[in-house]
């Protein structure tokens, strides 16, 4: 208790030595900067007697003490940056290394019809319209994790599509850790605003470059006004000893759809939140999300879907694949309001062990308060069918290529979801690389 105490007084007095050197900021953002301090200052870092954090603990980010990551110097990356970006994907790029917008790399083009900024750039014009929706809606306020966030966000990234703007070429952006120093973090801040019957798609990548010990906590905000189409891809493949906790937060107006799927490989810890409004009738969202650890990695997805008014949709299709000695969790919520009838929500979990150390907990849940509804959940846990290994062997294929092929057959049917080929594809890749290297070490 003493040391957690302590790294909570390290975040005051950090808290307080900033706010002096951001006076220039508006007074609203000011305001809100110091709600998240006092809520995480109150709240502190949730603990497994917590029904949300049951089964993961993030006791070891409430001892480490963590500093804001240095600015890397500029070029000095380049060349393991660009690699990282996906081939055949031309759209806008905005590119942030150790939380802070390096010019050089991105690229905003004049003709996509999208405004992409840095956040901090934003902040010196005119903030209304940042003002209306930056940190505030209660889910980013309530999350821990999410208002520490808040409190010390250096730069991120806004993404506005204008009314009735359909954006062909997908939006990048990217999150890169050097992790040259130890015990270092970030809080990297998206704000997308999709405007009236717009439509356009978002890729946030996170990924480092060193194996030193670091902290990701992102927080990513998604508006979308009557009828706008947003498609939302996350990648995260960060080091082997990091730390990644993320927060999005969803909310939908009348007939719009948001559709996101999110790719989790990487990180020793990685605690993913998804809160989902939808706040107007007629609204369809979609959560899909593959996660594939091994060794000692402890993923943890928690999802929420707010059906608050009628005639909503909601599909949600999690698939896990763990090895060694990881551990899983999901835990999935829809809450349907009194007054949300015909509300449609499907809600599914699917696990695959490869070995008989790793372990899985799954939680779906329904909150149902209304009675003109069609909600379904469920979960399953099972190991690679040996009848179909046995046949795979049958026909010449060696014993670890077989596990192989039918780990990617059960993960297939959440990649075929991804509609950008290039991201597709990219999302493939990295899973083919993740079972080889698994069949490499158990070999």
């Amino acid at each position: 208790m003493i040391a957690v105490a302590e790294q909570l007084s390290t975040y005051l007095d950090e808290f307080e030595r900033i706010s002096k050197a951001r006076s220039q900021e508006p007074a609203w953002l000011a305001g809100r900067r110091h709600q998240g301090m006092q809520r995480f200052s109150e709240a502190g870092f949730p603990t497994t007697r917590h029904e949300d954090y049951k089964y993961t603990s993030l006791s070891p980010l409430a001892k480490t003490p963590f500093r804001a990551a240095s600015a890397a110097a500029e070029g000095a990356y380049d060349g393991q940056i660009i690699p990282q970006f996906f081939e055949g994907v031309d759209g806008d790029r905005l590119v942030f290394v150790n939380g802070r917008y390096a010019h050089g790399l991105s690229r905003i083009r004049s003709d996509s019809g999208v405004a992409v900024r840095s956040l901090a750039e934003r902040l010196t014009e005119s903030t209304d319209e940042l003002e209306s929706h930056l940190g505030g809606y209660s889910g980013a306020r309530e999350n821990s994790p999410a208002a520490l966030n808040s409190a010390f966000f250096v730069d991120g990234a806004v993404v506005n599509i204008p009314v009735r703007q359909v954006v062909e070429a997908p939006v990048h952006l990217v999150f890169v850790s050097t992790a040259d120093v130890p015990n270092t973090v970030t809080h990297p801040r998206v704000l997308i605003l999709a405007g009236l019957d717009s439509q356009a798609s978002i890729v946030e990548s996170y990924f480092s470059l060193g194996t030193a010990t670091y902290w990701t906590n992102a927080v990513t905000e998604i508006v979308a006004q009557p009828n706008a189409r947003i498609d939302h891809y996350r990648l995260q493949q960060e080091a082997p000893q990091a730390f990644h906790t993320s927060f999005l937060e969803i909310q939908q107006a009348r007939d719009s759809r948001v559709a996101t799927h999110s790719l989790s490989l990487g990180s020793l810890l990685a605690r993913n939140d998804v809160e989902v409004v939808l706040n107007g009738e007629g609204c369809d969202a979609v959560l899909d999300g593959l996660y594939a650890v091994g060794g000692r990695q402890h993923v943890d997805n928690r999802t929420s879907i707010d059906h608050a008014q009628p005639h909503c949709t909601s599909h949600q299709l999690y698939k896990g694949v763990l090895d060694g000695h990881s551990t899983g969790v999901f835990n999935g919520m829809i809450i349907v309001r009194p007054d949300a009838q015909k509300t449609d929500a499907i809600q599914s979990n699917k696990n695959l062990l490869l070995s008989d150390d790793a372990d899985i907990n799954t939680k779906p849940q329904l909150q149902i308060d209304a009675n003109d509804v069609r909600c379904t959940h469920g979960a399953t846990v099972g190991q690679i069918d040996e009848e179909a290994t046995f046949y795979l062997q049958s026909r010449g294929i060696g014993l670890s290529q077989a596990r192989s092929l039918l780990t990617y057959a059960f993960a297939a049917d959440v990649l075929e979801r991804v509609n950008i080929a290039p991201i597709r594809e990219r999302f493939e890749g990295l899973l083919m690389n993740w079972l080889v290297k698994g069949v490499e070490e158990a070999g």
